[in-house]
């Protein structure tokens, strides 16, 4: 087929697909005023800090061709305030003698989460002499590399008091230590840009089940076999970051191998998964089990996973998913701001009690208004 043939019909699939309008301004306006309230732990914040840079601040996002290196100084209508709102108060209350940005947590996974809002506050500091930022964020790398429980292969543990993997840690980490090799450079930037990719790499041959779909927990001293919808999103949102990272980072060039890998890796997630999709658009809170509630949490964040491969794969195949899925959560969301029929995220098998909310669902909602306005622009752009 001549190449100007695959071209059109490359862009042909982009645009067949309608695109399902967003949501609203006052929507979403509660939405973040939602999850600021709620935001508490510390995998909450880190996912509050990224859902805020994504919805808010898009061009400090590694999505953006631009993110590397961000602007040394923010001006005032491109600050991220409410990202380094968080990244401030993280590092002010760690306690000098812990590495992790949270001590005494449990998790060796989950205070990376942090991480990258912690070194975008660096970066961008107006106090040239405040170290403070930059010693955080290095204490957070040195633990994972250095100290945190890891099996055989070098899989880094999620918990660190026993060698475990969970599909969650795919979010929390390595997109973190990515992030910190692409702002680094040089031979430490195509170092720390392999090790996200490696533990991409080994959670993967950890956890996947033939068919695509992951595993929740593997390892210690137990384990939850079930393919649960918010870890394969955590997982899929998770390479997606890592992906993106590599291909703005001035060492992409290098990385051509890897990159494919972590795109075929997301693509038979989001594949696996929206097979399993209900007509309604939701996804099951253990996606291959219908017989489990209707999760919006998992169907908020996979769809927002879907808009942003789509835009980058130049495949819009699994598109209609994504509009289903943006329909429901759209019909989900309360007058005040709420996301209902959420995975309760301390249980995992129980659904959110009635008066209770999970502020990760609120951030998802936030990264899949991003994801499908990121993907909308692209679209007019090629008619433009």
């Amino acid at each position: 087929m001549p190449s100007w043939i695959a071209a059109l019909a490359a862009t042909a699939a982009l645009v067949q697909p309608h695109v399902q309008n967003g949501l609203n301004n006052n929507t979403l306006a509660s939405v973040r005023t939602r999850l600021l309230q709620t935001a508490n732990h510390s995998w909450e914040l880190g996912t509050a800090a990224q859902a805020l840079t994504e919805f808010s601040w898009p061009s400090l996002s590694v999505f953006n061709a631009s993110a590397f290196p961000p602007p040394a100084q923010l001006n005032a209508t491109n600050n991220a305030s409410d990202v380094l709102a968080i990244a401030r108060k993280v590092v002010a209350e760690k306690p000098a003698d812990s590495l992790p940005l949270f001590a005494n947590e449990g998790s060796a996974a989950d205070p990376a989460s942090v991480g990258v809002a912690v070194l975008l506050a660096n970066w961008t500091r107006s106090d040239l002499s405040d170290n403070s930022y930059a010693a955080a964020a290095q204490g957070q790398l040195v633990y994972l590399l250095e100290q945190a429980p890891k099996t055989a292969e070098g899989a880094i543990s999620h918990r660190n008091e026993q060698v475990q993997l969970w599909a969650d840690f795919v979010y929390m980490v390595p997109p973190f230590i990515a992030y910190y090799g692409a702002l680094q450079g040089g031979k430490a930037a195509e170092d720390l840009l392999q090790e996200a990719y490696d533990q991409c790499r080994l959670y993967r041959d950890g956890l996947r089940d033939e068919g695509g779909l992951w595993r929740h927990i593997a390892l210690g001293d137990w384990q939850d076999a079930t393919h649960w919808g918010t870890g394969n999103a955590w997982a899929a949102a998770g390479m997606l970051r890592v992906l993106s990272t590599i291909d703005h980072s001035k060492q992409a060039r290098l990385f051509v191998e890897q990159r494919q890998n972590l795109t075929n890796w997301i693509q038979e997630i989001l594949v696996a998964s929206w097979s399993h999709q209900a007509p309604n658009g939701t996804l099951f809170n253990v996606i291959d089990d219908p017989s489990t509630f209707a999760d919006t949490s998992s169907t908020a964040l996979l769809a927002a996973v879907t808009y942003r491969m789509a835009q980058i794969s130049r495949n819009a195949t699994l598109v209609p998913f994504a509009n289903k899925a943006l329909k429901l959560i759209e019909d989900s969301i309360d007058e005040d701001g709420w996301l209902a029929n959420t995975v309760d995220p301390l249980t995992f098998n129980t659904p959110s009690k009635p008066g209770e909310h999970s502020p990760e669902g609120q951030a998802f909602v936030l990264l899949l208004h991003a994801a499908w306005r990121s993907y909308k622009n692209f679209l007019e752009s090629l008619t433009n």
